[in-house]
């Protein structure tokens, strides 16, 4: 047989190629095949269980002060109107923000194991974003029901009826779903072949992707670019509510009301710089400008505090809630005395 250039230049092409496509293979089984190992917050220090102590107590009270909030909303009639509608729904975002998180953070440090695997790093990370876009976008279409409320009072029953704040939900759902679909599967699409140690107590997609072993560059700007859009815009509407609100509080004649729309739209304001200030640290602020460890503890703040804050803020505030509470508390007792 004859020697022949270009049969060996052929076959080593061949053989590059298939060696390629083997490793490409071998990096996309490891990525979904292999677990992650997530750092945790706590270790079993002293200090550190009563922290993982006050960390459960927080969980605990939050659950319950926002399922309490959803019961009196849902139950009183008198809280049938759109602004304790979409303030349910916050509240039921807010149930959903924690238990993604803290139970699977508990079980790792009863359990001394931090592991999780592909598809639950993917479950948890798709949720957050779902969970947190969702909020977002219903914490500005909740300044448009005050805006209409102050601003154009005897409007309010038609631009605010059952069916716009239905609408209004479903578009914050909708808005969670879509973001967190595109962005969960490009995160995921990526080859993860180097450490597989996150440096979170969760999935959350900034910390997932300093274990790529591809170049993720250009998908971080993308990334920041669309944290901005997704963050600005809802931003951009509070903030031109509440200015069209303050002017209005401010003309109003009645000290009662404008105490009344002070305190309902206070309330709101807190709750949404309690939110954006967190989010907009964690997605907006360059990664090279925060620590893995300030990460943390951003993560567990709004993921954790400002839920359990929420239903506090507006509770405390609300006399229109503490009456609510009042008269269930009322009636069981007067069951129970039967």
């Amino acid at each position: 047989m004859k020697f022949s250039p270009l049969r060996l230049l052929a076959n080593t092409l061949f053989f590059l190629q298939m060696s390629d496509a083997s490793q490409r293979v071998r990096e996309t089984n490891q990525s979904v095949t292999s677990d992650f190992t997530l750092m945790g917050l706590f270790n079993h220090s002293g200090p550190h269980l009563a922290l993982f102590s006050l960390v459960a107590a927080t969980f605990t009270m939050g659950l319950l002060g926002n399922a309490i909030l959803i019961f009196l909303i849902h139950t009183d009639a008198r809280l049938h109107t759109p602004m304790y509608f979409l303030l349910s729904q916050l509240s039921l975002l807010d149930v959903g923000f924690p238990l993604v998180t803290i139970p699977k953070m508990a079980a790792d440090f009863l359990e001394e194991e931090g592991t999780i695997s592909f598809g639950g790093c993917a479950a948890q990370m798709f949720f957050l974003m779902l969970i947190g876009v969702s909020e977002g976008v219903l914490l500005s279409l909740m300044s448009y029901d005050r805006y209409i409320a102050v601003c154009h009072p005897l409007h309010y029953p038609v631009l605010m009826r059952h069916q716009v704040c239905l609408l209004m939900v479903g578009i914050s759902w909708l808005s969670g779903v879509l973001v967190a679909s595109i962005q969960t599967s490009i995160t995921l699409h990526f080859p993860y072949c180097a450490s597989r140690t996150v440096d979170h107590f969760f999935c959350e997609l900034p910390a997932l992707l300093k274990l790529s072993c591809a170049d993720t560059s250009a998908y971080e700007l993308a990334l920041s670019i669309s944290g901005v859009l997704i963050l600005v815009l809802p931003m951009s509407l509070i903030a031109t509510s509440y200015s069209h609100v303050l002017g209005a509080v401010l003309h109003m004649h009645s000290a009662e009301a404008r105490h009344k729309a002070f305190t309902t739209c206070s309330s709101h304001i807190t709750v949404v710089g309690l939110f954006y200030g967190a989010a907009v640290f964690m997605y907006m602020v360059p990664g090279t400008y925060h620590t893995p460890q300030q990460d943390n503890v951003v993560s567990l703040f709004y993921s954790l505090i400002t839920p359990m804050l929420n239903p506090l803020i507006y509770s405390l505030r609300n006399r229109e809630v503490q009456m609510a509470l009042v008269r269930i508390l009322f009636r069981t007792g007067f069951r129970s005395k039967r």
